[in-house]
C-alpha cells in the first residue's frame, strides 16, 4: 500500500469513529518548511468532540516514522515535515509500496487495427495510452490482459474479396503492398458503384456462412495482413496478451440475435433489428442486408469475454468521436441484461500536423506509422549521426511514445518533430539524457551506490530538492490509476529529470572532498536511476544505454 495512502486511511478510520465520513486528502504543500499538508479538519472546527478528534490525529502521527514533524495550526490545518532517512526506506522499495489493496482483473482494449489496412497515426494514441494503463495497473498488482481486437470480418474484407475476383488476383500471391492499395479503391466503389457494392454484399452472406473458397481467400488476406501488423508493432515495442478478433465471434452472433429477439429485447424494423430500448437515435443490432455493425461484434465480444476470461472490468481505449457508439454499447449490455461489470470508455483527443490539421501524406491520405517512425529515426541521426541503430530505434520510439503521453488524454495535439527532439526541451529525449548520465555517473563510479544511506544534515539544497521529489510519486501514479492520465506520470519524470540535472550540474560529484556529501550524490543518483526506469516502465518506453 502507498505510505501516505495508509495513513490517509487510519485517519478516515479515526473519523468514523464520530460518524464522519470524510476522505482524507494528504496534499503536497509548496511551503518551504513543510513538504505535506492535510487541510480535512477546517471544515470540522466547530465539531462537539474536535478536540478529541485532534488527539487522535496526533496519536496516528505521532505513529509514523517518516514523519519528522507535524503543526497543527489554529484553523487545524496540518502541516507535516518529511524524516527524510526514514522516507528513504520507502523510495528504496518504491515498487513494493504502490500494490492496490484489492486488485481487480482488467482487460484493456485498444489498438483496433482493420485488416487489410496499414496501422497509420491515428492508432498512435490508442496503442501508447492502453500500453501505459496496462504496465501501470499491473505494476499496482491488477491482473491485467491486452486485447487488439482486430476489425478482420465483415463488409472490408468483402469488398477486397470482391476486388480481387473482379481482377483476378492470385490470392496465393497476394502481397501486403497489393492488399494495402486494394483497401481504400474497393471501399471507394462500395460507396459509388451499386453494382459492385451488391456483390460485396453477397459476399459477406456466403462468408458468414462459411463458404469454403471465400473462408479460404479471407484466411489469406488475414495472413499477409497479420505478419506485416506484427511486425510494426514489434518495431514500435507493442505487444499484446490477446489477438483476438471479430471474426472470432462472428458464429455465435446469430444465437446472441436469437436470445435477444426471445426475450423481447430487439425487433425488426424495416428489414433492420433495433433495440426495444427507447433511445434517440435508436440503437441499430443488425443492418437492413443482415449484415453486422460495430456495436453488434462488440456486444458479442463481451460475451466471449464473459464465458471465457474472468474479469472485473474492460477498459477501451478509442477516440472520442467513437463517444457515442459506447454509449449505445453501455447502454445496451444494462438493458440486454448482460452479467454486471464495470465498462469504460478511456477517449483521447486526435495527433495533428504542426498546423493543427490532420496527419496527412503528400497525396492526401492518412500518414502510416511506420513512415512516421521512419521520419523520426532519420530526424534524430541527423543530429546524432554517431548512435548505434539500436539506440536510434529506441529514441525514436521514446519521442513516438512522449510526445504522446504528455498531453492530456482529452486533448489534440500537435505532433512537431523539431520540438520533441529538443535535447533541452520537455521531450522524451531529455529524460533519456538524464537517464544515461546517471547511468554514466554510477558505473564511473568505484563505490556501490545502493550500499549508502543517506545523511540528511549533509545534503545541499539540489540534493534535498530532488530526493523530496521522490514523495510525489504516489500521488502521480494514484492519479493516473483513478482517472486513467497518463500525463501525470510523464509530466513527473521530466520534473525529477529536470531535478536531478540540476543536482549533477551543481557540483562535480565524483571529485567533491566532502565524502558524506558525495556518497549521498551518488545513493540520490541511484534512487533517480529507480524512479526514472520505473516511470519509463510505466510509460511504455524502454532506456537507451547511450546517447
Amino acid at each position: 500500500m502507498y505510505q501516505l495512502k495508509k495513513l490517509e486511511n487510519n485517519l478516515e478510520s479515526v473519523l468514523k469513529k464520530f460518524n464522519i465520513n470524510e476522505v482524507i486528502d494528504i496534499k503536497l504543500t509548496k511551503s518551504k518548511s513543510f513538504d505535506l499538508q492535510i487541510n480535512n479538519l477546517v471544515k470540522f472546527n466547530n465539531h462537539p468532540n474536535i478536540s478529541e478528534i485532534i488527539n487522535e490525529f496526533e496519536i496516528e502521527l505521532n505513529d509514523e516514522s517518516f514523519i519528522k514533524r507535524y503543526e497543527i495550526g489554529e484553523k487545524n490545518f496540518i502541516n507535516i515535515e518529511i524524516n527524510l532517512n526514514e522516507f528513504v526506506k520507502t523510495i528504496e522499495n518504491i515498487r513494493n509500496f504502490i500494490k492496490v489493496e484489492n486488485p481487480k482483473k482488467i482487460i484493456f482494449d485498444y489498438g483496433g487495427p482493420n485488416i487489410g489496412k496499414p496501422l497509420h497515426v491515428g492508432h498512435l494514441r490508442s496503442l501508447n495510452i492502453g500500453r501505459s494503463l496496462y504496465s501501470v495497473n499491473k505494476l499496482a498488482g491488477n491482473k491485467v490482459l491486452s486485447d487488439i481486437h482486430m476489425g478482420d470480418w465483415g463488409m472490408p474484407i468483402a469488398q477486397i474479396i470482391q476486388y480481387g475476383i473482379e481482377k483476378k488476383i492470385n490470392f496465393e500471391k497476394l502481397t501486403i503492398q497489393e492488399l494495402e492499395e486494394i483497401y481504400p479503391i474497393a471501399s471507394d466503389l462500395y460507396s459509388t458503384n451499386d453494382e459492385f457494392m451488391k456483390l460485396a454484399q453477397n459476399i459477406n452472406k456466403n462468408l458468414n456462412d462459411n463458404q469454403k473458397d471465400l473462408v479460404n481467400k479471407w484466411k489469406i488476406i488475414k495472413d499477409t495482413s497479420m505478419k506485416s501488423l506484427k511486425s510494426t508493432l514489434n518495431q514500435l515495442n507493442h505487444k499484446f496478451d490477446l489477438w483476438r478478433g471479430e471474426s472470432d465471434v462472428n458464429d455465435s452472433i446469430p444465437n446472441m440475435i436469437k436470445d435477444l429477439i426471445t426475450k423481447n429485447k430487439i425487433s425488426l424494423d424495416n428489414g433492420a433489428y433495433v433495440s426495444n430500448l427507447e433511445s434517440d437515435p435508436k440503437i441499430l443490432i443488425t443492418k437492413s442486408d443482415g449484415s453486422y455493425l460495430y456495436l453488434t461484434t462488440d456486444l458479442a465480444t463481451v460475451l466471449d469475454r464473459l464465458d471465457n476470461l474472468e474479469f472485473d472490468k474492460t477498459l477501451y481505449v478509442v477516440d472520442k468521436r467513437q463517444k457515442l457508439h459506447f454509449e449505445q454499447l453501455f447502454s445496451s449490455l444494462k438493458y440486454f441484461d448482460f452479467p454486471t461489470k464495470e465498462y469504460e470508455h478511456i477517449s483521447f483527443g486526435t495527433v495533428n500536423d504542426t498546423d493543427g490539421n490532420p496527419f496527412k501524406t503528400r497525396e492526401g491520405g492518412t500518414k502510416k506509422l511506420t513512415d512516421l517512425y521512419d521520419e523520426t529515426y532519420k530526424y534524430i541521426k541527423t543530429i546524432n549521426n554517431e548512435l548505434d541503430e539500436v539506440s536510434l530505434g529506441l529514441l525514436s520510439n521514446t519521442v513516438l511514445t512522449y510526445s504522446d503521453l504528455i498531453t492530456n488524454r482529452n486533448t489534440d495535439y500537435k505532433f512537431d518533430l523539431e520540438k520533441f527532439t529538443n535535447v533541452n526541451g520537455k521531450t522524451g529525449i531529455y529524460i533519456q539524457y538524464a537517464n544515461v548520465r546517471a547511468k554514466k555517473l554510477i558505473n564511473d563510479s568505484s563505490q556501490k551506490a545502493s550500499k549508502f544511506s543517506v545523511v540528511s544534515e549533509e545534503l545541499d539544497n539540489n540534493d534535498k530538492k530532488l530526493l523530496k521529489s521522490f514523495i510525489k510519486f504516489e500521488f502521480y501514479f494514484e492519479q493516473t490509476i483513478k482517472n486513467n492520465e497518463p500525463h501525470h506520470l510523464a509530466d513527473y519524470l521530466y520534473e525529477i529529470s529536470q531535478q536531478f540535472n540540476g543536482m549533477y550540474q551543481g557540483t562535480n560529484i565524483l571529485e567533491n572532498e566532502n565524502i558524506t556529501l558525495k556518497e549521498n550524490k551518488l545513493k540520490i543518483t541511484d534512487l533517480f536511476l529507480e524512479y526514472s526506469n520505473l516511470l519509463m516502465e510505466c510509460l511504455g518506453i524502454l532506456p537507451v544505454k547511450k546517447m
